[in-house]
């Protein structure tokens, strides 16, 4: 018997904060709020699907690494 594996849409996006210009790793998907590491700012809001990006997206990452 074969099984079938799900493709999933989400997505790692690389984005960079507009307040301070650090860059980081979020998931397109979050289910909390994403703050900057650097300084506290909002980057992304869930929605229970794809989160609002507040911020640039500099790169969308291949799930398939």
């Amino acid at each position: 018997m074969s099984k079938k594996i799900r493709k999933t849409n989400s997505r790692f996006l690389r984005v960079k904060c507009s307040d301070c210009g650090n860059e980081q790793v979020i998931f397109g998907c979050a289910a909390s709020t994403v703050k900057c590491l650097v300084c506290e700012k909002v980057l992304a809001i869930p929605t229970g699907g794809k989160a609002i990006i507040k911020t640039e997206i500099l790169e969308v990452l291949d799930k398939n690494l």
